[in-house]
């Protein structure tokens, strides 16, 4: 967990996304959340790694992001770990992303979750699926990036 000097704190970093995509658009959108889950997300116990977003009935969705059950609550009152979380969006970022997705055929990701003015907020993205060869590239970018960086530490 980072602390910012902008007034948030950085809960969950999905760092693995941007290897895999390729970022046009990033949105911040709040999450609709229990209170069990808050508890937990204070605790800094989020997963990003494996989430999506989908856009249903004019209502975007939060798919397979992970929040662990906070464990001073009993088990009848606490939240499943992976359910689906409403996003909430503006009703034309809804639609602009509605566009994009379906018929482009890009992805929504999310890329950080992080606590603003006590509440939980996150960044999702507007991606593309990289190939492999663009994978490829971006290692040797950073590859590259470190040798520079190790050669003029030296002198």
């Amino acid at each position: 967990m980072k602390e910012q000097s902008e007034g948030f704190k950085i809960i969950a970093d999905n760092r693995k996304a941007r290897f895999l995509y390729e970022i046009l658009e990033t949105y911040e959108a709040g999450l609709e959340l229990k209170g069990s889950e808050v508890k937990s997300i204070r605790q800094g116990k989020a997963n990003l790694q494996d989430g999506y977003a989908l856009v249903r009935n004019g209502e975007a969705l939060l798919l397979n992001v992970h929040i662990s059950p906070y464990e001073k609550t009993a088990a009848y009152f606490n939240h499943d770990p992976r359910r689906t979380r409403k996003l909430l969006l503006h009703k034309q970022e809804i639609r602009k992303l509605i566009g994009k997705v379906e018929q482009q055929g890009l992805t929504l990701i999310p890329l950080k979750m992080y606590m603003k003015r006590g509440l939980v907020k996150m960044t999702i993205a507007l991606a593309k699926g990289k190939k492999i060869h663009d994978k490829r590239a971006s290692i040797k970018e950073r590859e590259d990036k470190r040798e520079i960086a190790r050669a003029t530490k030296r002198y």
